[in-house]
C-alpha cells in the first residue's frame, strides 16, 4: 500500500512525464519550423545578394554554370557557409538541353524543361524570388532559392540557384543539445516543485492520519494546524479539530452522564439496603415502628423505578426508537385536564393553578396524547417545586407560527443567565441540594425536550432572576384530512 505522498508523487510525475513529452514535441516543431524559416531568408538573402552582383552583366546562355561563393556577406542570421559551386547561374533563354543543379544534388544535370517545372525556378522566371523544401538524394532535405538576374534594362537575364542541405534530424546538433539541455532543467525544476508540491499536501494529512490513529486510540486531546494556505486542507484541518473537540465533550458528557446516573442509584439503593439491615436486625418483628421503614423503602424503589423509567425514555429517543401514536388532539383539552390532576399537590403547596386557552382558536395539535401528557406533567411537576406558597402557575395556549404553543410560567425565583442555557440538560440541577431534597432527578426538563423534538416540536425557556420562569414547547398543527 502507498503512501500518499508516493502516490501524489507518482501522479504527478505520469503527468508532468507525459505533459513534458507533448510540450517537448511541440517545441520541437516550433524551433525546427523556426530554424527553416530562418535557414529560408538566409538563403534568399545570400541569392539576392549574388543575382544584385551579377545585374548588368553579360550571361552565358545554354547550359547553368556553377557560381563560386566562399563567404556569408547578407545580413541575418546564418548557420552555413556555401561551398564552392553552392550555387548556379543560369542564363537566359533556356535552351533544349541539360541544366546544372547546385551542388546539394551533386551537380546534377536535368532537362531545361524539367528544372522549369520546379515551383522556385517558375516563380524566379516570373520576377518574384522563391524558396521550396524537397527531399533528394536518398531522402536528403534540401532547401532552394531562385532570384532573377535584371539587366540595366529592368530585363530577366538569368537567374541565380541556390541550395544548401538541411541536418538529417531536422536541426543541427548544437542546437538539439541546447534543446536536449534546456528540456533536462525543465524538468528538474518541474520535479523539485512536484515534490515540494506533493509534501506541502501529503504532511498536513500525514499529521490528520497521526491524529486520527491517536484518537482512535483513546487520545481526545488531539488537534491540527488549520494554516496550510489551501482551502480545502484547512476546512478539513477545521472539522477535525470541531469533530475532535465534539468528541471530547461527548466524552466528558458521557463520564457525567454515568457519574450521576451512579449517585442517582446509589442513594436510594442505600436507603433501601439500610432498611433491610435494619428490619433483619429485629425491626420486622416491630410492628408500630416496621411501617415508616417499609414505607421509606417503597418510596426509594419508586424513585429507582421512576429513574430507571426516565433513562429508557431518553435512550429510546436519542435511538430515535420511540414508539408514538401520533394522532389529532385538543391541547387546551389535554393541558385542562393535566391540571386538575396536579391541582391537589398545588393546593398542598397553596398554589393556584390557572389554565388559560384561546376560545376563538383552533388548538388541535398532530401529537402522542400520553407522551404529550408527559411533557405537560414534566413542566408543571417542575413549576410546583419550585415555586413560592401563596403565587400562581399559569399555562398559556394559544396559535403561532401554523402550530400550538404552551407556556408554563410560574412565579418562583427564576433562573440565572449563568445557568439558563443548561437546564434542558440531563441531570443538571440549578440547585442540586433543593432537587435531591425535593426528590427530583434532573431529567424533567431533559424528557420534555427529547419528547417535543420527538412529535416535530420545539422547545425553549425564559426566565428572570427573581421574577420566575416560562417554558414554552410549540408543535405543529393536525394535518388536513
Amino acid at each position: 500500500m502507498q503512501s500518499i505522498r508516493a502516490r501524489l508523487s507518482l501522479n504527478y510525475f505520469i503527468v508532468l512525464a507525459l505533459g513534458m513529452t507533448l510540450a517537448g514535441a511541440l517545441v520541437w516543431i516550433a524551433v525546427e519550423q523556426l530554424y527553416i524559416n530562418t535557414q529560408k531568408e538566409n538563403l534568399l538573402a545570400q541569392a539576392r545578394l549574388m543575382a544584385t552582383a551579377l545585374q548588368g552583366s553579360a550571361l552565358p546562355i545554354g547550359p547553368a554554370q556553377p557560381y563560386s561563393q566562399t563567404s556569408n556577406v547578407a545580413p541575418g542570421i546564418h548557420t552555413r557557409l556555401l561551398s564552392e559551386g553552392g550555387a548556379v547561374v543560369v542564363g537566359l533563354p533556356l535552351s533544349d538541353e541539360f541544366a546544372q543543379v547546385p551542388a546539394a544534388e551533386q551537380y546534377a544535370s536535368v532537362p531545361t524543361s524539367e528544372l522549369v517545372q520546379r515551383p522556385e525556378i517558375d516563380s524566379a522566371l516570373k520576377g518574384t524570388p522563391a524558396t521550396a523544401l524537397r527531399n533528394v538524394l536518398n531522402n536528403q532535405r534540401v532547401l532552394y532559392a531562385a532570384v532573377p538576374v535584371y539587366a540595366d534594362t529592368g530585363k530577366i537575364t538569368g537567374i541565380v540557384y541556390i541550395a544548401t542541405p538541411l541536418p538529417p534530424a531536422g536541426l543541427p546538433t548544437n542546437l538539439i543539445l541546447q534543446l536536449i539541455g534546456a528540456m533536462m532543467i525543465a524538468v528538474l525544476l518541474a520535479t523539485f516543485a512536484g515534490s515540494m508540491l506533493a509534501r506541502k499536501i501529503a504532511h498536513p494529512l500525514e499529521g490528520l492520519a497521526s491524529a486520527a490513529t491517536a484518537i482512535s486510540n483513546g487520545d481526545l486531546h488531539q488537534s491540527v494546524s488549520v494554516v496550510s494556505n489551501i482551502t480545502e486542507l484547512d476546512s478539513l484541518k477545521q472539522t477535525f479539530n470541531n469533530m475532535a473537540k465534539s468528541l471530547r465533550q461527548s466524552d466528558e458528557a458521557k463520564k457525567a452522564f454515568i457519574a450521576d446516573v451512579t449517585h442517582e442509584l446509589r442513594t436510594p439503593l442505600t436507603v433501601i439496603k439500610g432498611t433491610i439491615e435494619t428490619l433483619e436486625d429485629g425491626a420486622l418483628d416491630d410492628t408500630e415502628g416496621r411501617g415508616p421503614l417499609l414505607a421509606s423503602m417503597q418510596r426509594e424503589a419508586d424513585r429507582l423505578i421512576r429513574l430507571v423509567n426516565e433513562l429508557l425514555v431518553l435512550t429510546r429517543a436519542d435511538a430515535g426508537a420511540l414508539q408514538l401514536n401520533l394522532q389529532t388532539i385538543d391541547l387546551g383539552k389535554l393541558a385542562g385536564s393535566r391540571c386538575d390532576v396536579f391541582s391537589q399537590l398545588a393546593t398542598r403547596q397553596e398554589i393556584s393553578l390557572q389554565c388559560r386557552s384561546d376560545c376563538q382558536s383552533d388548538l388541535r395539535v398532530n401529537a402522542d396524547p400520553d407522551r404529550l401528557a408527559q411533557v405537560i406533567d414534566n413542566l408543571l411537576d417542575n413549576a410546583i417545586r419550585h415555586s413560592p406558597r401563596g403565587s400562581t402557575i399559569i399555562i398559556n395556549i394559544k396559535e403561532a407560527n401554523d402550530g400550538v404553543e404552551c407556556a408554563v410560567s410560574d412565579q418562583g425565583t427564576g433562573i440565572s443567565a449563568q445557568h439558563l442555557p443548561f437546564i434542558f440538560e440531563r441531570f443538571y440541577r440549578v440547585d442540586a441540594s433543593r432537587n435531591r431534597k425535593d426528590g427530583g432527578t434532573g431529567l424533567g426538563l431533559a424528557i420534555a425536550r427529547a419528547l417535543v423534538r420527538a412529535q416535530g416540536g420545539q422547545i425553549r425557556a425564559q426566565s428572570v432572576e427573581g421574577e420566575g420562569t416560562t417554558i414554552t414547547f410549540w408543535l405543529p398543527v393536525s394535518p388536513s384530512p
